[in-house]
């Protein structure tokens, strides 16, 4: 290859979920790998993110004895999925090549020394429909020590998931129980005893996303993996049709790199753009979402201006979001989606209904609110809770009880009352209408079963709720003053749209022709998920999987490289 100033024979676009183990596959073929990242921070919204990746008939199903496989997770995708209008990323042929590749991509990446496992309960986010999976089909990465990348270590991208204590995600979601069980008070020992003994071995424990890309990061590395900060990617190089490389900055110039057998793009959707925003999701902001700065959309762009398809741009990974005070142009915000979810608390719109099922898919909670909002003002909505929600449970990242930043009162955030009418005053809501919903809730609890919205009904409703609180664990009275309120707004960890690819992860264009020498990966596609979130993880399971794909056919193997 001539014209380039330098070459190798894999180039990735971005440093995200799927850029990795894109990476190992290709090294692990003797191939030569680079991976630019436009940032100063390596790992993406997934190092920032839960972590979380929903892979079916995963072999810690299979070692734990939870019941899946092939035919269990096609029922329920296909179940879900088929049918979708205006879906071009999710095609059955695409769907099967998902549920058939991601089990052999775990194979490979446990072959690589990377240490994950399952949460063991995590239900499907439609776990009722056929083929549904209760206890989950959830993997994450294992605690990791963020010193063993030296150098590194300050590149990693760090995890909105932060508390003072090493505690692996499944043990996160115990913690907020600790006033009320000596379970989850043994759990609080045993991660103070870990923490003591992390600081005298020099150990910094991280959790969630930045645990599984500090292990891909490290594994990446010393497979002998080039990878450049503060590198974006201005143009694509295309030659007779076929990408060749691409334009990146190096000491402070254009650089021009050859990829000899393939350029992924990992880099992102769009929800730092607000102009794109505006262009594909109108009535969003970039103020509602926790995906990674580098998250605008240009590598889309870029593929479009070469002729690529895109779909699904009016679809994103809907996360309900509350906004404290001085948290309005944070990157972190806190997330909403257990808060409402929870006994003794309900979401009302502008005029104080009751309009959605507060548990279920965040995705589907978040669609939830932008439609309601064309007919009845509903952005924001109000979280409505009582003063035994408050003594049992998260509000904003704070912990449980009433204690709360007196800010929070004074500039209007948080709402309390002694009674319900008063709190509808305050929120400008006709008093009659709020004590109307808070009766027939209560009613609907009374009896233990949700007649309007079927909260409670599904095991990923029950799991969002509270483990201690009977009959149910979803429902619980809001008849204890005193009465609050704070706002729920319809944000997202990312977008959901992008450039259409086929089942081997290359990027087409309109009339379905390949461009050759393009695959893409992770959010800068249109999701094979659609416009549905069958469960946790399915942005960052199906960039993995997608990346692994990509690697594997760039590399002319068919299948990983070491099977």
């Amino acid at each position: 290859m001539t014209g380039f100033d330098e070459v190798f024979d894999f180039v990735v676009a971005g440093s995200g979920g799927g850029s990795m183990c894109a990476a190992l596959v290709a090294r692990a073929s003797g191939k030569s790998v680079l991976i630019l990242e436009k940032t100063g921070l390596v790992g993406g919204t997934t190092a920032r993110s839960g972590g979380v990746m929903w892979l079916p008939n995963n072999p810690f199903m299979q070692r734990d004895g939870v019941e899946d496989s092939l035919e269990r997770a096609t029922a329920y995708l296909e179940g879900l999925l088929d049918g979708q209008v205006d879906a071009p990323g999710s095609t059955p042929v695409r769907r099967r090549q998902y549920l058939i590749e991601a089990p052999r991509m775990l194979d490979f990446l446990g072959r690589q020394g990377i240490e994950l496992d399952r949460v063991k309960d995590w239900p499907d986010y439609y776990d009722e429909r056929p083929g549904g999976s209760v206890p989950g089909r959830t993997v994450v990465a294992r605690l990791f020590d963020v010193n063993e990348l030296g150098s590194w270590s300050s590149r990693l991208r760090p995890s909105f998931v932060q508390i003072p204590l090493p505690a692996s995600l499944e043990e996160m979601l115990e913690l907020p129980a600790y006033k009320r069980s000596w379970r989850v008070k043994l759990l609080m020992l045993k991660l103070v005893l870990r923490a003591l003994i992390a600081r005298l071995t020099g150990r910094r424990w991280v959790a969630g996303g930045a645990a599984l890309q500090g292990r891909m990061l490290q594994a990446a590395l010393r497979a002998g993996t080039e990878i450049r900060t503060d590198s974006p990617v201005s143009e694509l190089i295309v030659e007779d049709g076929v990408v060749k490389g691409l334009v990146t900055t190096k000491d402070g110039g254009p650089w021009r790199v050859g990829a000899r057998q393939g350029v992924l793009a990992n880099a992102g959707g769009f929800a730092r753009n607000q102009s794109m925003r505006d262009r594909y999701l109108p009535g969003t902001s970039v103020q509602w979402t926790l995906a990674a700065p580098g998250d605008t959309g240009e590598m889309i762009e870029e593929m479009m201006r070469h002729g690529a398809a895109v779909a699904q741009m009016d679809e994103r990974v809907g996360n309900q979001l509350t906004i404290p005070p001085g948290m309005e142009d944070s990157e972190i915000k806190p997330t909403a989606q257990s808060m409402t979810a929870a006994p003794h608390a309900i979401l009302v719109d502008q005029t104080g209904v009751r309009y959605m099922n507060e548990g279920g898919s965040y995705m589907a909670y978040v669609k939830a609110m932008m439609e309601r909002n064309r007919t009845v003002p509903a952005v924001p909505s109000w979280a409505v809770f009582d003063s035994q929600y408050m003594a049992k449970y998260m509000l904003a990242g704070t912990m449980p009880g009433k204690a709360k930043p007196r800010r929070w009162y004074e500039e209007g955030y948080l709402r309390k009352a002694d009674s319900i009418h008063d709190l509808a005053c305050q929120l400008r809501l006709q008093p009659a209408t709020l004590l109307a919903t808070i009766a027939r809730f209560n009613r609907f609890v009374a009896g233990n079963h949700d007649e309007d919205f079927h909260r409670g009904e599904r095991a990923y409703d029950r799991w969002l709720g509270d483990e201690f609180q009977q009959p149910s664990p979803a429902l619980g009275a809001i008849d204890k003053p005193p009465y609050y309120a704070v706002p729920v707004y319809p944000g997202d960890v990312g977008t959901f749209g992008g450039v259409v690819t086929d089942e081997f992860a290359r990027v087409l264009r309109s009339d379905g022709s390949v461009i050759a020498g393009l695959y893409a990966t992770g959010v800068s596609t249109a999701s094979v998920m659609g416009r549905f979130y069958p469960g946790a993880g399915c942005s960052i399971g199906p960039s993995f999987v997608w990346g692994y794909v990509a690697a594997c056919h760039a590399m002319g193997t068919g299948v990983d490289p070491q099977r």
